[in-house]
């Protein structure tokens, strides 16, 4: 079907507009489509991602289920010992002397109804529900519009927005995420001649003018190369103007500087290629198309020369993979010189050869390739290998050096998150030297002597070892002195010391907050990322390209940039962004309101639910351990539906630090990154909290009410009153930016409550007639409420003056300046300890460290050295260590691999 609709549009076209604009047609549906494409090869299969806080409140929720097993079978057993001893005594009782044998489950079926409401069924959809909110947000956020392409942020994912605050190891691409990619040809080397050095701009430079104007054969060679190896498609506009339409920002930069040189690239007719060179015209027959891999570094094109019908190879391609295969005797010297002096300048580098066929050798040839390319098993393998055989004896033309601009932002992006404790790994296809030189242009690493930078090379094993034990000693040895440490690593060696010393190159990820990884494939930036996540952190891709698409997919977060390269990593990625500088604001300000916002709504639902629950049980010691229940099923349903559910929800509008004090003090994402605000500890203080409020409501509704001769709907009733001005205040309680919509939330849903219950006081089927027209109207009732409340909410204020007034955390300081209004001048740092490493060398075979032991923050406590994680024998972390330690880092504890 595809094949006839593309038949009928190709032969509209070509009777239209021309056999050019079909055939670009036809070329770039069957090269950049499939699943065979390099899109298609680099996509691999996205992985379901489930949150720290979701694991967290999944565990949570099984130690609630063990513990609701536990009290369903004691008070089973309770009860049925009890009917069997007291009960029985009892005349108004009633049971029979012998029951059927299943009586015995009865009264524990009775309690395991009482108690499922321990477990909040409806947690995960108030989760999600806020998730969404969190995701609109994102996409509502004004101030991450991209002002020149005017893209917003957007989030695909909502259900891992919490995880944004928790980040510990963001991964990023350079080309087109760090850098604009907006190529620009600044300079080369021809025939060993350097251009652009003087101007900065070889388009510019008076000799390379001459060279051209006077025709000179290896300019014009070297032009060719430039102009016709590639995939670009030159369309012809309305105007008569050329344009290209290209598959990377380097070909359309060669080419157009190639026609700035007067090598016009004019015409593509099926596969004859028109030139236009100093008003002559040149006619290429393309013979075959040797795509660019990720292993081969080169692409190369077999053409005809239509004038004297030589057949010509022409190359490029990086330069390990270009000069090494130079015929004997050429001089590589000079390129290579050019190659490092462009290097160094931070520009990208691309080498130029030729080769002339013989015709008898190149059909031989082509029959082997086309054989290749038709068959089902490994033919990636077998592409290269033929292309292996045509790819040598090269003459080298030159050299390219191309410039891609930094973006706006990104050094005082990554200084800003670097303060924050995130750690940075540049995966990089590009040269050593151009990885370096914009790593340090973006400090992303530091100069010397305030920084050092470990080089991990090697072509064998052997060498690989040995520059990884020497690395990892001296990682060793300068991770507790104040200096920002990092190492650098080429794809070759990666794919050594991942296959062979992984344990060693784990270690050494763990010790290292900095990394730059060059000439790597996309399947090994997914393999760093995977390392990295085995080691528990929590890790953030971030590119712009189909080649970061496996590495975005893998990671716990993905972000991809709307740019140049296409919308591939931005449709795959789990958050889009215009561009790098926006990530500081995903992360600090929307990462961390998520996170926080999420803790409090989760644990609230499981306060709520045991509060109740609780109620329930202490009741069933004054009913004869029957599992009869307090509140009737109405009251239940409402009590989590209507009652408790609407001020809850609102905290989605909470900020506990406004946006500009979040982003002056990016240290306080430590709390976030430790799960200070969501662990055991925490939730056993609100499990103590919800304990405690069951047994002041119960106890005080219980006497005041209990001798007065009441009815059991008007004691549940005071009850259910006293839960809901708790809950009304340990909300408002926990707030810490207020509303209008806040404040209606709160105290209306109170308002509402007493509304919906007079309603149904006047309905005589309902259950509640006239109980709370009557309630209102004893003044025991609100006094017994005004009790429930300084009873309940008193001890808990008590403990949050102290801690504000004597134990204050950098949190509690900075909300306080924030409300007197002064400047808020620092924070202190909250910076942790460096890891505990032996400093010792040991060799390769390490062991890796043992599970991590957490260590918990006490009940209702925020203090310093409460912590998430210890590493080896516990050391805690100091979240106060000095803000000069830049090579410290979390201490963690590594799986196996």
């Amino acid at each position: 079907m595809i094949f006839v609709i593309l038949s009928l549009f190709d032969g509209f076209i070509c009777h239209s507009n021309g056999v050019d604009i079909c055939s670009a047609i036809f070329e770039l549906f069957f090269n950049f489509s499939g699943n065979e494409s390099k899109l298609g090869m680099s996509r691999g299969i996205p992985e379901p991602k489930l949150t720290a806080m979701d694991a967290m409140i999944d565990k949570l929720t099984g130690a609630i289920f063990i513990f609701q097993i536990v009290v369903v079978m004691v008070l089973g057993i309770a009860g049925n010992v009890w009917k069997d001893t007291e009960a029985r005594k009892q005349w108004y009782v009633l049971y029979p002397v012998e029951g059927p044998w299943y009586e015995l489950l009865v009264i524990p079926l009775r309690f395991e109804l009482l108690c499922s409401i321990m477990i909040p069924i409806s947690i995960k959809v108030s989760l999600d529900l806020v998730k969404s909110l969190y995701a609109k947000f994102i996409d509502w956020d004004y101030e991450m519009i991209d002002q020149e392409t005017g893209i917003p942020s957007h989030a695909t994912n909502t259900a891992i927005s919490e995880d944004l605050g928790q980040v510990e190891y963001i991964l990023t691409d350079k080309t087109g995420t760090l850098t604009e990619n907006r190529m620009i040809f600044r300079r080369c080397c021809i025939s060993g001649i350097f251009y652009g050095n003087e101007s900065g701009d070889a388009l510019k430079d008076v000799v390379l003018l001459n060279a051209v104007a006077g025709s000179s054969p290896d300019v014009a060679r070297f032009l060719t190369v430039m102009a016709i190896c590639n995939t670009v498609i030159p369309i012809k506009s309305k105007t008569g103007a050329i344009l290209y339409k290209a598959q990377s920002q380097d070909e359309d930069a060669l080419v157009n500087a190639a026609a700035q040189l007067h090598m016009v690239y004019v015409n593509k007719n099926g596969n004859i290629l028109e030139l236009r060179f100093n008003g002559s015209v040149i006619q290429y027959e393309v013979l075959e198309t040797l795509e660019f891999t990720s292993d081969r570094k080169r692409m190369s094109v077999v053409v005809k020369d239509c004038q004297n019908g030589k057949i010509i190879l022409l190359s490029k391609g990086a330069d390990e993979a270009i000069l090494p295969y130079a015929y004997a005797g050429q001089q590589t010297r000079t390129f290579s010189e050019a190659v490092e002096q462009y290097a160094q300048l931070g520009l990208r580098t691309l080498c130029l050869a030729w080769r002339e066929l013989k015709e008898d050798a190149y059909h031989e040839w082509s029959l082997m390739f086309k054989e290749a390319s038709s068959t089902l098993v490994d033919r990636e393998w077998r592409i290269a290998e033929v292309c292996q055989r045509l790819e040598h004896d090269l003459e080298v033309l030159g050299v390219t050096a191309i410039e891609d601009r930094l973006q706006d932002g990104v050094p005082e992006t990554i200084e800003t998150l670097r303060k924050a404790g995130i750690n940075f790994w540049m995966l990089t296809g590009d040269k050593q030297n151009t990885a370096i030189q914009i790593a340090l242009s973006c400090n992303f690493i530091s100069p010397e002597p305030k920084g050092q930078l470990l080089l991990i090379d090697g072509k064998t094993e052997d060498e690989v070892c040995i520059s990884l034990e020497r690395v990892l000693l001296t990682m060793r040895i300068t991770s507790s002195e104040p200096k920002d440490v990092a190492f650098v690593v080429d794809g070759w060696a990666l794919e050594i010391a991942l296959k062979r010393y992984r344990k060693a190159f784990t270690e050494l990820a763990i010790l290292s907050r900095t990394a730059i990884c060059c000439r790597v494939t996309p399947s090994q930036k997914a393999q760093l990322v995977e390392l990295l996540k085995s080691c528990d952190y929590r890790t953030l891709a971030i590119g712009d390209g189909g080649n970061d698409v496996r590495m975005i997919q893998q990671a716990d977060i993905g972000v991809g940039i709307s740019g140049r390269e296409g919308l591939q990593a931005a449709r795959a990625a789990d958050y889009s962004i215009g561009k790098f500088r926006f990530l500081k604001r995903l992360i600090l300000v929307h990462g961390r309101y998520s996170y926080n916002r999420t803790a409090f709504l989760s644990q609230y639902s499981f306060y709520k639910s045991l509060v109740i629950c609780f109620i329930q049980i202490f009741f069933s010691f004054i009913s004869g351990v029957s599992g009869t229940s307090l509140f009737n099923s109405v009251s239940l349903m409402a009590y989590n539906v209507f009652y408790t559910s609407v001020p809850v929800l609102v905290s989605v509008l909470d900020k506990d630090l406004s946006e500009g004090t979040v982003m002056q003090h990016p240290q306080i994402l430590f709390y976030c990154q430790a799960g200070r605000f969501l662990n055991p500890s925490t939730f056993a203080g609100w499990f103590g909290r919800s304990l405690f409020h069951a047994i002041v409501v119960f106890v005080i509704t219980i006497h005041a009410y209990a001798y007065e001769k009441s009815e059991m709907e008007e004691l549940s009733m005071v009850a259910l009153s006293g839960c809901i001005w708790l809950q009304a205040f340990v909300v408002a309680l926990e707030t810490n930016s207020f509303t209008i919509l806040q404040h209606l939330a709160i105290w209306g849903n109170l308002v509402a409550f007493y509304a919906i219950n007079w309603i149904l006081s006047t309905v005589p089927s309902s259950g509640m007639y006239t109980i709370m027209f009557r309630l209102c109207g004893q003044p025991s009732y609100w006094i017994t409420m005004f009790l429930i409340v300084a009873a309940g909410m008193g001890p808990v204020l008590a403990l949050k003056y102290f801690r504000y007034t004597y134990r204050p955390s950098k949190i509690n300081t900075l909300q306080q300046a924030e409300r007197m209004g002064g400047p808020i001048l620092t924070s202190g740092n909250i910076e942790p300890q460096p890891r505990s490493i032996e400093k010792e060398a040991s060799p390769l075979s390490i062991t890796q460290p043992k599970n991590r032991d957490p260590v918990y923050e006490p009940l209702l406590s925020d203090s310093p050295n409460s912590t998430r994680r210890s590493f080896g024998s516990g050391t805690p972390f100091d979240f106060f260590q000095s803000q000069s330690r830049l090579s410290s880092s979390y201490s963690r504890n590594c799986k196996d691999n």
